[in-house]
């Protein structure tokens, strides 16, 4: 079956369009006959449907995953003299994000098998100036939750999580993004629930918060021109969010298709995972993983990769450099070897087409192509 493959992206927007293509058109159709371009009704739309699915008090479309972590922190009040621990494995912007506002991230490790932040890190690194916890779904496996919320409980700090990848994550039966004081979410493209472009979500059952990220997405105004405090443009426009409105009622089907393809994976992946030569993601007892990634660990990683591209299978790495070995946070004064599991993971971690639209002769095809690498 896999000799008619000659080639597998990494993923297929494509693909994904094709089927949902007039429901997508009539969505933009419907924004353009409005001419209501910013914010408006189909914000206001996607915003309830959202704050449902994620069993939230109260969700606010904003204009990128990475303005949501701006505008989650910007809320809050964090700036410069506050700590802000999170992970050193993660998309830049984790990071990112705390030293734009002034603010010091504290690194620490990762599990190595989830790749999610270390709980007992988490609760050894908050010092009094910590101001909140940044734990991350990476991936769409949901981070240990609830040592991590009783961390900051105890030390009275908040608890925002980073739930880029995770949108339909579930934690014992909640949805992520819903367990600390905010979530946020990104609908980049790639992401299971993307855009037409950047765009956005923060989620909250605070109703203070709620109504403070209202203003700061919008330069903090209230009424308009008129600024208690200074925020930014982080608006979500709405031509996006109709197509996420349509989207959104495509989600669920998508994420089972997702969790399909990788049951399938863990079945042909097998045999080499017997033998020790790959090791397989896990999902943890109670954690509704959502496979925004399926991400493998092997051994030559890099040698294995270009094997797969000369076969055209796609695969990327996320990430090749920890936080701690960038560049830009050399400041924070970290050095190689000090978070083990974490470069170990950039290192050998190698992530697989995953998309819902995968097929079964496309998995085998890359199976077949990584055990001819191996």
């Amino acid at each position: 079956m896999s000799s008619q493959v000659t080639s597998v992206p990494l993923l297929d927007l494509v693909a994904q369009y094709q089927p949902i293509r007039d429901e997508v058109l009539a969505a933009i159709t419907r924004v353009c006959d409005s001419q209501r371009f910013i914010m408006g009704p189909e914000v206001e739309g996607l915003e309830r449907e959202l704050a449902a699915m994620l069993e939230v008090k109260a969700a606010v479309g904003v204009s990128s995953g990475t303005d949501a972590l701006l505008a989650a922190m910007m809320a809050l009040n964090i700036g410069p003299g506050d700590e802000v621990v999170t992970s050193t494995y993660s998309f830049f912007a984790t990071a990112g994000c705390v030293v734009r506002l002034g603010a010091r991230p504290v690194l620490v490790d990762i599990d190595p098998l989830t790749y999610n932040i270390d709980p007992a890190a988490v609760a050894a690194a908050i010092t009094p100036r910590t101001r909140a916890i940044i734990p991350v779904h990476l991936y769409g496996c949901s981070a240990e939750m609830r040592p991590i919320l009783e961390a900051a409980e105890k030390a009275g700090v908040a608890v925002i999580e980073d739930a880029a990848q995770a949108i339909g994550t579930r934690y014992h039966g909640r949805p992520v993004g819903g367990l600390g004081a905010v979530g946020c979410f990104s609908f980049f493209p790639s992401k299971n629930l993307g855009a037409f472009g950047d765009g956005g979500l923060v989620a909250t059952n605070d109703a203070a918060l709620a109504h403070r990220l209202r203003l700061v997405r919008n330069h903090g105004a209230e009424p308009k021109y008129y600024h208690a405090f200074v925020g930014a443009n982080f608006r979500l426009d709405a031509l996006q969010a109709a197509v996420l409105r349509v989207k959104l009622r495509h989600l669920a089907e998508w994420t089972e298709a997702r969790r399909r393809n990788a049951a399938r994976y863990r079945q042909l992946l097998a045999p080499l995972a017997a033998a020790g030569k790959v090791v397989l993601p896990v999902e943890p007892e109670g954690l509704y993983h959502i496979y925004n990634q399926f991400v493998i660990r092997v051994a030559e990683r890099d040698r294995v990769r270009a094997a797969l591209d000369a076969r055209g299978v796609g695969t990327e790495i996320y990430y090749p450099v920890p936080f701690h070995l960038q560049e830009c946070f050399a400041f924070l004064g970290h050095s190689k070897g000090e978070f083990p599991a974490a470069e170990a993971a950039a290192a050998e971690t190698l992530a697989l087409p995953i998309y819902g639209e995968l097929t079964e002769a496309q998995q085998r095809y890359v199976v077949d192509s990584i055990t001819q690498a191996i």
